[in-house]
């Protein structure tokens, strides 16, 4: 418990200050093992083009987290992260692997935060390139299932409607970039009999796209719909599969 208190005094802004985009996040929510499926779809709906499998795993303040999307082609988007979570969300290593549908391994990126270094690979064939460089990889920089993690807490770490977090994403090469969820309307998602109320969030480069062409390509319009409650829970998510830019709805 007193190492807790101290992780928290060292790791967190003071009451009034300034929350900068690499600082590690407030989590509001306990967190432990939580395992679960969600269902792939194009779009617009219609018949699943695939599913998520998520594991969490909790051992005393670190969390091992895992989310594999498989869709019916055969390929995979597969992201993992190791995480502290004494009163923040400390990142501290993971990977990103992508599978084509003959299950090749496309992208093959691992993070090492206290390092602040990235190692990988990604292409095919002679086109193959590498990575083993030195990247501004801080506590607070977040991936993959992580993404959602800052969602959950986003009332904890909001200013003005708006979280901005630093994040670390394939394109397919790695590339680290600040982005901001942006708290948008109340609405209702319709399912068969019944319609709930959500909350739309935005997900956004802070870079505008015109300034650097490669956002638009990599980061099209994603909005998460949440379920209020203690804690929000995803209903659905709308955008980008991956680098490559299919469209997807996950619910």
């Amino acid at each position: 418990m007193v190492l807790a208190a101290v992780f928290l005094v060292a790791c967190l802004p003071s009451v009034g200050a300034a929350r900068a985009p690499g600082d590690p996040i407030r989590l509001a929510h306990e967190e432990g093992d939580v395992a679960g499926f969600g269902t792939i779809y194009g779009p617009d709906g219609g018949e699943p083009i695939g599913f998520v499998e998520f594991r969490q795993t909790r051992h005393g303040d670190m969390l091992s987290m895992s989310r594999v999307a498989h869709f019916n082609d055969g390929s995979s988007d597969e992201d993992s992260a190791k995480v502290r979570v004494a009163g923040a969300l400390e990142a501290l290593g993971g990977r990103s692997v992508i599978r084509d549908a003959a299950g090749v391994t496309t992208v093959d990126l691992t993070f090492d935060i206290a390092g602040q270094r990235i190692r990988g690979s990604w292409g095919s064939g002679g086109d193959r390139k590498t990575v083993d460089d030195h990247f501004d990889l801080s506590p607070g920089t977040y991936w993959g299932p992580l993404i959602f993690m800052v969602l959950k807490n986003f009332d904890a770490n909001a200013t003005d409607g708006r979280v901005v977090f630093r994040a670390v994403v394939p394109t397919p090469g790695p590339r680290v970039i600040d982005l901001e969820l942006v708290r948008m309307e109340p609405t209702q998602l319709r399912r068969t009999g019944a319609a709930l109320d959500v909350t739309r969030y935005d997900l956004n480069p802070t870079v505008h796209w015109a300034i650097d062409p490669l956002i638009r390509a990599f980061i099209p319009a994603s909005h998460f719909f949440v379920r209020q409650g203690n804690p929000p829970g995803l209903a659905r998510f709308a955008g980008p599969r991956n680098y490559a830019g299919q469209t997807i709805r996950i619910e």
